[in-house]
């Protein structure tokens, strides 16, 4: 009996130190990026994001997308660590878009404690 009780207590106390762990969290330093002004002559510009993850638990980005096919992000594919750091790269081809400004959004999914993240990037291409 003695041995029942104490399994069932070394098995709570696992539980909760186990649901005490802050799950993966992923905070970027910069959110958006402008690019300025840049010239059609020279239509691609590209940025990067970087991250960390301030959870205790691996962070993994389960996707990258933008709202267009001129705009193209690449990340980081193996799990981030807990303080370690990622980076997505984001890349925009003007080439055959209309000139002036524009605003482009990149959603990020992630098993992180908030699942989605907004990265913004904007500037003018001009003549």
């Amino acid at each position: 009996m003695k041995k029942l009780v104490l399994f069932t207590l070394l098995l709570i106390g696992s539980m909760t130190a186990a649901m005490a762990q802050k799950p993966a969290e992923i905070k970027f330093d910069k959110v958006t990026h402008d690019f300025g002004q840049f010239s059609e002559k020279n239509p691609v510009v590209s940025c990067t994001f970087t991250f960390t993850n301030v959870g205790e638990e691996p962070l993994v980005i389960n996707q990258a997308m933008a709202t267009c096919g001129c705009t193209v992000p690449s990340y980081t594919k193996e799990p981030i660590q807990p303080g370690a750091k990622g980076e997505i790269k984001v890349t925009y081809n003007g080439t055959g878009k209309a000139l002036g400004h524009f605003k482009k959004t990149i959603t990020v999914r992630t098993n992180g404690a908030v699942e989605i993240t907004r990265l913004y990037i904007e500037g003018t291409m001009f003549d």
